[in-house]
């Protein structure tokens, strides 16, 4: 096998291993390396790893892992899907800085997970009338003003497929985060709108390999890659409780914005909208227009004339990087500068903290930085 493809089947193969989830699987590749030199390693080696070490051994050298990384090596050939590594410069920058991220994805279509401007928008499958005559108009009049925007949802019933179809009627490109492998799509009665969606430059992802059922908890686990891959999440209609709650709770743990749209007082659909807003772990929208000047997306915001700031500002090499692409751009939001600089966010809030104390740069809505 070429090198790549012997990490992808060593990934593969890792991620098979009961009891190593992925962020364990993420904490022993950086202290080995990568999954093949995990599994090249001696096992009396591995067995002294505290609590996971015999699991790890054990694994490591068993045909149950092994031999069904084969089958998914051939399956995902056949089948011209891309798996792509964390490691790899096409794994989506913006969800690598989750801690608990997958260490491998499973792509079917063409679509770049690092697009520009990346929205998730999720609701609940009962949805109204209310809330899919709202998402279509926010969607054709985002779509006027951002037409480079990617849409992120998970192709169930309600809001969701309504997200991708929406985003399909205004020629946006858009992405289904599923809850299982992609030898089969859940639910079935949509499989003509994932049709259109890799036929329209989008694509299907899953952290699943093929054989894997759309089972309950498979649901829970794939709400972090819809909140993580994005910018910002985006509720229209739910209830207290159910999916599109845990995915904004933790696109709020990730530290990424989220909003809502506000319904009717009485209305069950909306509580969870209204209750989210209410204790400001959402922003309230009622438009594409509120949306994109809270998030600073603005067309007429994309350029400013860059700045020159004084010589005598005594900037770090690092420093000197971020102040850079800020004059270049004129703004630049938090995802991209990671993006752009191949560092993780935690590290860039530390020196855009202290450039801002030192009035050299200046935040704004939507984790948009622009110098002073």
């Amino acid at each position: 096998m070429k090198t790549h493809d012997d990490e992808i089947f060593y990934a593969i193969a890792l991620s098979g291993i009961k009891g190593i989830g992925p962020v364990i699987a993420r904490k022993l590749i950086d202290e080995v390396g990568s999954p093949a030199e995990l599994f090249r390693e001696k096992p009396e080696i591995l067995r002294k790893i505290p609590r996971i070490g015999e699991i790890l051994a054990n694994g490591c050298r068993s045909c149950a892992v092994l031999d069904p990384a084969e089958k998914e090596m051939d399956f995902i050939r056949n089948h011209h899907i891309r798996a792509i590594y964390f490691g790899d410069p096409e794994y989506p920058e913006r969800l690598r800085d989750c801690v608990d991220a997958p260490i491998l994805l499973f792509l079917k279509g063409s679509v770049d997970l690092n697009s520009r401007h990346i929205i998730s928008i999720v609701g609940t499958r009962d949805s109204t009338h209310y809330g899919r005559d709202l998402l279509e108009q926010f969607t054709k009049d985002l779509a006027e003003q951002l037409p480079d925007a990617l849409i992120v949802s998970g192709l169930a019933y309600g809001i969701d497929v309504t997200a991708h179809r929406c985003a399909l009627q205004n020629k946006l490109h858009t992405i289904g985060v599923v809850a299982h492998g992609l030898d089969r799509l859940y639910p079935d009665a949509h499989k003509q709108v994932a049709k259109e969606m890799l036929s329209q430059g989008g694509g299907l992802v899953t952290e699943y390999p093929s054989g894997t059922n759309a089972d309950k908890g498979n649901f829970i686990a794939r709400n972090r890659i819809i909140a993580g891959m994005a910018d910002a999440t985006i509720l229209v209609e739910t209830a207290d409780k159910g999916g599109s709650i845990i995915t904004a709770n933790i696109a709020n743990t990730y530290g990424r914005d989220v909003f809502a749209f506000p319904g009717r007082v009485n209305d069950l659909r909306s509580r969870g909208c209204n209750r989210l807003i209410r204790q400001n772990r959402a922003g309230l929208i009622t438009s594409a227009d509120d949306f994109l000047e809270m998030m600073n997306w603005l067309p007429d915001t994309h350029q400013h004339p860059a700045k020159q700031l004084p010589l005598d500002f005594d900037l770090s090499e690092e420093e000197q990087l971020l102040v850079g692409l800020l004059r270049q751009y004129g703004e630049m939001q938090l995802n991209r500068l990671a993006i752009e600089t191949e560092k993780p966010i935690s590290v860039l809030t530390g020196i855009l903290m202290d450039l801002e104390l030192r009035h050299i740069v200046r935040s704004y809505p939507g984790g948009v930085y622009r110098t002073v």
